[in-house]
């Protein structure tokens, strides 16, 4: 069990939450400080199962949970579309997902208050208030690169949620089979050729939003100076400052946020 020091406001509320980011392969955990956005302890993960039922997640969303020494509400990232907490899409989730009240679920499953949320809007949350896109106004694109492409919309600082861009089709190829990381692995792409790939996503969505930054997130960003000189746009792109744990903090800032 992890041990760290804890801290609470002055009010007496904790400020080291359980953040879980659910993705395609795995499912990652960490308690975060929301009051510094900072990751409070060592991460932990186990494989996403497979399948990947509503019943089979839940269970390792508890052993999860079970190796943090962790109070208050848990924040859970999820790679669907979240309205009001029940799952509307199952892109990289079992389809058995589409209907089922999440929130309730894991919160049956924890035995305490838990807040679900798309994983690219978690991921963009942390971006937007602690990392590459703090202080920025305008328009705002957070793109995740992983089993898929998440996508995360600001405007001034204020989310469009469930954007759910990655799967929109470009030359008749949904843009994360295109693009993802995933698909750079399962053909073999060397940096150049995925390079250009994400190019032709940046492209899409430039021309349909035209954003003001593109910040790119994901565990393929762990790479970023392999790629990142070859990526063009009239957007700035930036690298995301928490890399693949934006979703675990977000997800922890999101339960706070919800908690006040």
């Amino acid at each position: 069990m992890s041990k760290w020091r804890r801290r609470r406001t002055s009010d007496g509320r904790s400020v080291i939450l359980l953040g879980i980011d659910v993705g395609g392969s795995s499912i990652k955990a960490a308690p975060v400080d929301v009051e510094r956005g900072e990751i409070a302890a060592g991460t932990a993960s186990v494989p996403t199962p497979q399948p990947s039922t509503p019943g089979a997640v839940a269970r390792a969303l508890q052993a999860l949970a079970t190796q943090f020494d962790v109070g208050g509400p848990v924040g859970v990232a999820f790679p669907a579309v979240i309205k009001h907490g029940e799952v509307c899409t199952a892109a990289n989730i079992d389809t058995s997902w589409i209907g089922v009240d999440a929130q309730s679920l894991f919160e049956g499953t924890l035995g305490r208050r838990a807040v679900v949320l798309n994983d690219a809007d978690a991921a963009g949350i942390a971006e937007m208030q602690f990392g590459a896109g703090r202080g920025r106004g305008g328009t705002v694109m957070m793109l995740t690169f992983g089993t898929g492409i998440g996508s995360a919309l600001f405007v001034d600082g204020k989310l469009v949620p469930n954007t759910e861009l990655g799967h929109l089709e470009i030359s008749g190829v949904e843009a994360e089979h295109w693009a993802s990381g995933r698909a750079r692995s399962a053909e073999g792409l060397d940096w150049q050729q995925w390079a250009q790939r994400v190019n032709d996503v940046l492209a899409a969505y430039q021309a349909l939003l035209w954003p003001d930054v593109f910040i790119l997130g994901g565990g393929v960003t762990e790479q970023f100076a392999s790629f990142g000189h070859l990526l063009k746009s009239r957007a700035e792109i930036v690298p995301a400052h928490f890399r693949a744990h934006a979703g675990i903090v977000g997800a922890a800032i999101a339960a706070a946020r919800a908690a006040r």
